[in-house]
Order: structure tokens, then C-alpha cells, then sequence
């Protein structure tokens, strides 16, 4: 029997974050270290302030600080609808109601694909090039990332003198910052300069004795046979304050002699107003971010970033157990990784759990774009899948860790294109299915094109924009703010969900009034369909959701009760006839090892299917079985996840250990050396997956009880591996921040910070109980098994 115990004490969710954990992670834990400089891209150390993001080799005699800005897009704001292509919906459907699947994917090529084909790419921005001459034979040589003070440093010794960069993106002012200290005066000396990829319309030039220029135009780029212009013109400065020593500025770059510190000040911005305008004025921003900053100290400026990332970092702490070797772990990150599989080291778990949240933070902030395929950081012309946002898995992966690990500000960016996409979207919706509300395919870019592309084996695929509205309704049930409800998230479930309404057709295979989805696919296999399991899961979960948020509102009853009569009538979830869960209602492929799972959406991260589900639930246990543990790396993320919600931590933890593979040395799905993901290339899906998923093992609140309240479950997935530990910080949904600690895997307490006036109903251990009837916002309520 349960011990409860409750203390009706009103304390900050900040505050008690702190104060619960018995150790929390400590400051090694948090630090990325090198012994040599980057080689390649994929081993700089990534800086970020949500709009500009750079990435930083740490190179001694000549440094590169490769840097992006979230609005460098290929191409400019065009419509990607196509007028008339309804008028083939109903023969395509037809055709593949017949079994016609070659002929159906045929037609919809010819007329019911994007114009163009193809979407922009997200494109690099441009370099800024120190150089610091001979330096002599260095030695002492350290390259870090600091999570929690958000800095890259490199330091190294040379000829009687330690040399120290310290490097980092400041949200407040909105900078990148550039450090370089000697322990000696008059011993900081080098030149800089800053260059662009794009030629065109490209060149420096000085702009007064401390700032130097540059200015550049993206180059026009091919995409599936479609030239798209570019329209995006772009400017960065660089500004330049010594301490002692001087500084001078010429049209080709600056040089800093005899100085004892230098500190540069890097701002770039571009013509990029929103998705259907580039009428902004790159020079006037620039202009604004200097002036701003410009009667500010070194101090003051990293004292403001750090103060601003750690308000957002330090919610959550971690600690899964030491590291093997010990307290204060000093081995390179890439040894860490490399020995991770003969010696699991959950420290390092911590630390990826960590730099998750920590990249997070970096890549969506208030104000700027949502994270991409690559999260903020590109210095590629032709990134891999062009580096934009793909919405079949991986844009909505990004944001899973956002509300469970305390960001939920960072979720804004992805909110704010949905409402661009709510009106892209809605000219497609009338186009290409006669249908209102509105309707998102597989991929979008910074134009917001809503329309399929590529090819219709895959690229039809309604349910994009429906899965990205779920996002909205999520961040109610973790907030509790209805404002936001009432004002953003139900005008845009709505219309996602009035489009389900006009597009659902009536199974004809079977006699028992079914809806399906279709023409669609399951991504991104089996080609054009008409009734796969994941859109039937999304649409249903999307109607569901819709209709409790006008109750919740007060709003369209009558709406509401449509929708869950509609969703009452999607053709339910099936068990194939290798008892794994189907992914079409129409054919079946039990035993396939491909990387989507995308009919176990239900499971993860939507909620229909759990231990209350218990056939369904084996179903998919079964189909993870035949799926097997190896992937690429989103998909591993997306595994871990998938065993957390199967509540099986010791499966969830052989795949997240055979996830801790060195991408650099071998080309293959897990980390390269700066802990990127690798799907390969680099996709940043798979870091937030991963943390996403160590969240689910230790604390989960998609279920609900008989009487509908969200049950808050404790240490669900626990592996044997985590046998000691604590987190403090997690949200829970119905508005909880949980903090637990636990010895020899049994629970020893958890304490809960109510933001809302719900019920608190625990589960652990299999067992579900009422703690409080209802709460109120501060309470504080201590669990104790």
C-alpha cells in the first residue's frame, strides 16, 4: 500500500526544480572535450541563438567560424499549388481502389503534383576567416562545448604564452561573439576576413574603423529540373574592440596587432521578411543589433547570454549513474563514444540527454524559424534532402523533447509556421482536392510550400500538416493555457481538421461504413495507397483533439460532435496474420526491416494504443520485432521511444546502445565526433529523438484513467543500467514539473508542482492512484512509495 504524503506548500516550478534533486548533473557531465582541432564539419562544436547559428574548428593557426542565419533560403516566395488538379482525384482514387497502383502513380505524376516539383533548399551563409601566423609547436591543446554556459572555447600554449578563444551566440542581443585572450600583453595578433559560398552579388567592404562587411545574394539552384532564382540578399558585419594594442580595417578585412584581448562581434541578417515577402532590410538590422550592443562590455554581453540559456537550460537535471571513470570524467568526447558500447557509461547518456536540449535551445527560439532537418546549422549549397523541414517524421521529431524536458517556449518557432502553412495550405486543400480548411504533404521549406513533391509514390501525402497540428493541442495538455487554446492552437486544429471532413471517403472493399484516407502512402514505402494505418491513427487522434478543445473552449458543439462521429468511423487499427499491426488495411508486409514505423504512430507519439489497448499493444511489439533494433538514425531515436511506450527499458536500452556508434570513423547510423546525429549524413532528428526517448523511460502522461484524468507514470521503462539516479524538471501533461530519485531501480520519492487545478493521478509500479482531487497552481505534493 502507498504512502502519501502532501505538503500544501507554494513554491515556483523554477525554484523547486532546484532544490529536489538530490545531486543532479554534475558540471563534467556537461562538457564536450577534444584534444586536436576539427577536421571536418561534422566535428566543430555548434553555437546557436535560434536565428544564427554558427560552428566553430577551433584551428590554431588559422580559425573558421562557419556560420548560418535561419532565413538563407534558395529560390523566394512563390506559390507551389496547382489549379485544377482536383479534377483527377476521384479517377486516381479509382484507380487504386482496382489495384492500379502503377497507372494511379502515373496520372497523379502528370497532374497532381507541386509546380515545381521540387522545394528551396536552406543555404550557408558565409565564414568568418582568422588567421594567427606561426604559432609554433603548441601544446596543452583543449577544445570544449560548455552546455550549460552555452560557450566553444579552444586553448592551447605557445611559446610561453596560453592563448584562449572563447566563442558564443547571444540571444538577447543577438550576436556571435568571438573572444581571443593572451595570459601575456600585447600578445593577441591576427587577421580576419569573412567570405560568402554565393558568388553572386557578393563582396567586403570596411564600413568604419571597426566594422568590416559583407554582402551577398543566394545563387540561383537546379532542383528536379526547376531553376529557382535567388531572392535572398544578405548582409553580416563584423565589428572589432581591442584592449590595448590597435585595430585596422580595410575593404578586404581587419588585422589586430600587439592587442592583450580582442573581442569580435559578429551580426548578419537578410531581405527575408516572412514567407511571402523579402522587403526587409538587411543593412537597417545589422545597423540596429551593433548600436544596441554597443555601450555593452565583453562581460556584460556573455553574462546576459548565459543568464538568458541558462533560465532554459537548467530547468532539467540529469543523472543516470557516474561514469566508469569516475567522478569528473575527463576523456575526449570521442573516446567516450568510441568505448561506450564495451563500457556503457550512463554519464554520457546524460550528456547526450543534455545536448539535445541543448541544441534545442540553440536552433528554435521565439521569434525565428523552427528547427530544419539540420536544426540551424548548414555549409553545404546542396544539403542532404535539401535541409528543409520533412513532416513525415522529422520535423515533429525535433519537437518531441520541447514540452516534456521544460522548453516549451522553443515550440513557438514551429507554432508560428503553422500558421503561415494554415494559409499555403488552405489554397492546396481547394486546388488539388476541392476540399475546405487545410491540408500539408511530406515537406515544406521557407516559402511554406503545402502542395506533394518529388514523386507521387511518396510525396502524396496528406497527413504532414495534420501530424504538425497535433503539436498545438500537445502543448495545451502540458501548459494549460488556454489563451493559447482559444487564440492559436483551435483556429488552427479546426482547419486542419475541416479539410478530414471534406477529404475522407467510404471503404468500398468493406460493407460496414468505414472512412479511409487516400491517395496517400505510408512513408515512404509501399507507394501510392489508398488507406494506410498511419493517416487513419493521425486524422482520428487530430478529430479527437479538436472536439475536446472546443468543449474545453466552449465552442462548436455542434462541430465538435461531428468530428467525433467522423473519427468514431475511420477504419480501426488491424492485426495482420503474423499478429503484428497492419500499416494498410488493404495488403499487409509483416516481416519488412525498413526504417519508417510509421504505422506505430498510434503508439508514439500518438496515445490510442497502449497497455489498455493490450491486443494492439502486442501488435506492436511484434512489429518492432520483425522492424529489428538497427536503422538509421532518426530512426533509432524514434525506437527508443517506441520501447519506452512498450514500457520495455531494457529493449529501449540495447537500442540506444547500439545507437553510440563513431559516424566519423565508419559510415553508418549513430554520432560523429561532435555528437551529431548520423542518419548518415547528419540529420539533428536523431539527437531530439533520443532525448525524447529517455524522457518516455522515466516518465510518461499520454494515458488516461476510467475516468478520464491524466494518469502521471513514474519510471515506466526503467532499464536495469540506470539502477541509481534523479531528474528534476520534467513536465508532465495536465500541467505537473516532476522531479523523482531513485536507488537500486525502486523509486525513492517524486515530487510534483502543480501549474494548473486538475487531479494528480500517479501510476507506479503498475499501481494507479488518486493523490489529489484537484490542485492548485504552486502546490507542491510529495510522493513517497
Amino acid at each position: 500500500m502507498n504512502r502519501v504524503m502532501v505538503f500544501l506548500a507554494f513554491v515556483s516550478a523554477t525554484v523547486f526544480s532546484a532544490v529536489v534533486s538530490t545531486s543532479g548533473s554534475n558540471a563534467a557531465d556537461l562538457v564536450m572535450r577534444y584534444d586536436e582541432p576539427a577536421r571536418a564539419w561534422t566535428d566543430a562544436l555548434p553555437v546557436g541563438n535560434g536565428s544564427m547559428g554558427a560552428m566553430v574548428y577551433g584551428g590554431i593557426e588559422k580559425e573558421q567560424i562557419q556560420f548560418n542565419h535561419d532565413t538563407v533560403w534558395s529560390g523566394g516566395p512563390q506559390s507551389y499549388s496547382r489549379e485544377g488538379a482536383s479534377e483527377y482525384l476521384s479517377r486516381i482514387r479509382q484507380l487504386l481502389f482496382e489495384g492500379k497502383q502503377k497507372e494511379a502513380e502515373s496520372l497523379a505524376m502528370k497532374e497532381f503534383m507541386s509546380v515545381p516539383l521540387g522545394q528551396a533548399a536552406y543555404q550557408p551563409f558565409g565564414d568568418l576567416h582568422l588567421d594567427f601566423g606561426t604559432v609554433g609547436e603548441p601544446t596543452d591543446y583543449r577544445r570544449t562545448l560548455d552546455l550549460d554556459a552555452a560557450t566553444a572555447t579552444t586553448e592551447y600554449f605557445s611559446q610561453g604564452v596560453t592563448y584562449r578563444r572563447t566563442v558564443f551566440a547571444s540571444h538577447p542581443d543577438g550576436v556571435i561573439v568571438v573572444r581571443i585572450v593572451a595570459d601575456q600583453p600585447g600578445k593577441v595578433n591576427f587577421t580576419a576576413s569573412l567570405s560568402s559560398p554565393h558568388e553572386s552579388n557578393s563582396g567586403t567592404a570596411k564600413v568604419d574603423g571597426q566594422t568590416l562587411k559583407m554582402f551577398a545574394e543566394v545563387d540561383d539552384m537546379q532542383s528536379r529540373g526547376f531553376l529557382f532564382e535567388g531572392q535572398v540578399a544578405m548582409e553580416a558585419r563584423v565589428r572589432v574592440v581591442t584592449e590595448g594594442g590597435a585595430a585596422e580595417v580595410s575593404d578586404d578585412g581587419f588585422s589586430v596587432k600587439n592587442a592583450n584581448a580582442a573581442t569580435l562581434y559578429l551580426v548578419g541578417a537578410t531581405n527575408y521578411q516572412d514567407y511571402a515577402s523579402v522587403d526587409a532590410k538587411p543593412d537597417e538590422q545589422c545597423d540596429a543589433v551593433l548600436e544596441k550592443i554597443a555601450g555593452k562590455s565583453y562581460d556584460d554581453v556573455l553574462s546576459d547570454h548565459q543568464a538568458d540559456h541558462r533560465e532554459l537550460f537548467r530547468r532539467v537535471s540529469i543523472e543516470l549513474g557516474e561514469s566508469g571513470a569516475g567522478q569528473g570524467d575527463q576523456r575526449t568526447t570521442i573516446e567516450r563514444l568510441n568505448d561506450y558500447q564495451a563500457n556503457p557509461d550512463p554519464a554520457f547518456v546524460c550528456l547526450l540527454y543534455q545536448y539535445g536540449r541543448y541544441l534545442l535551445i540553440a536552433s528554435s527560439r521565439p521569434g525565428g524559424q523552427p528547427a530544419n532537418l539540420q536544426g540551424l546549422w548548414n555549409d553545404s549549397k546542396k544539403p542532404s534532402w535539401d535541409s528543409k523541414y520533412t513532416i513525415n517524421i522529422n520535423t515533429e521529431m525535433n519537437y518531441w523533447p520541447a514540452e516534456v524536458t521544460n522548453l516549451s517556449e522553443c515550440h513557438e518557432p514551429l507554432f508560428d509556421m503553422l500558421e503561415d502553412l494554415s494559409v499555403t495550405g488552405r489554397e492546396v486543400a481547394s486546388d488539388f482536392y476541392g476540399a475546405g480548411g487545410w491540408v500539408v504533404h511530406h515537406n515544406t521549406d521557407g516559402w511554406r510550400g503545402a502542395a506533394p513533391i518529388n514523386h507521387s509514390n511518396h510525396g502524396i501525402w496528406p497527413t504532414g500538416g495534420a501530424w504538425l497540428a497535433t503539436h498545438l493541442w500537445e502543448h495545451y495538455l502540458f501548459t494549460g493555457d488556454k489563451g493559447f487554446l482559444g487564440e492559436r492552437g483551435y483556429p488552427l486544429i479546426k482547419g486542419a481538421s475541416e479539410f478530414f471532413l471534406d477529404y475522407l471517403v467510404e471503404d468500398p472493399v468493406h460493407s460496414n461504413g468505414w472512412l479511409v484516407s487516400g491517395p496517400s502512402n505510408s512513408p515512404e514505402r509501399g507507394g501510392l495507397v489508398m488507406a494506410p494505418t498511419m493517416d487513419h491513427q493521425i486524422i482520428r487522434s487530430l478529430l479527437n483533439a479538436t472536439a475536446d478543445a472546443a468543449d474545453t473552449l466552449g465552442r462548436d458543439a455542434a462541430l465538435a460532435a461531428r468530428l467525433r462521429s467522423t473519427a468514431a468511423k475511420i477504419a480501426p487499427n488491424q492485426v495482420g496474420g503474423e499478429g503484428q499491426l497492419k500499416e494498410w488495411l488493404y495488403k499487409e508486409d509483416p516481416k519488412s526491416t525498413h526504417r519508417h514505423v510509421s504505422h506505430l504512430w498510434g503508439l508514439h507519439p500518438g496515445s490510442e494504443i497502449s497497455p489498455q489497448t493490450p491486443e494492439l499493444f502486442e501488435a506492436c511489439r511484434r512489429t518492432l520485432q520483425f522492424r529489428g533494433d538497427g536503422a538509421t538514425g532518426w530512426s533509432r531515436g524514434w525506437k527508443v521511444n517506441f520501447w519506452a511506450r512498450l514500457r520495455d527499458g531494457e529493449r529501449m536500452n540495447k537500442v540506444l546502445t547500439g545507437f553510440f556508434q563513431n559516424s566519423s570513423v565508419k559510415r553508418q547510423a549513430g554520432f560523429y565526433n561532435n555528437l551529431f546525429d548520423a542518419h548518415p549524413p547528419f540529420q539533428i532528428d536523431g539527437n531530439f529523438g533520443l532525448t525524447a526517448g529517455i524522457s518516455e523511460a522515466l516518465l510518461q502522461s499520454h494515458r488516461r484513467s476510467d475516468d478520464g484524468d491524466i494518469i502521471v507514470d513514474l519510471l515506466p521503462a526503467l532499464p536495469s543500467a540506470w539502477k541509481t539516479g534523479s531528474v528534476s524538471g520534467l513536465k508532465a501533461r495536465g500541467g505537473f514539473e516532476v522531479s523523482m530519485r531513485w536507488e537500486d531501480g525502486e523509486l525513492v520519492r517524486a515530487e510534483f508542482v502543480s501549474s494548473g487545478n486538475g487531479p494528480l493521478v500517479v501510476e507506479y509500479a503498475g499501481q494507479v492512484q488518486v493523490v489529489r482531487e484537484s490542485t492548485e497552481p504552486g502546490q507542491r505534493i510529495e510522493f513517497v512509495p
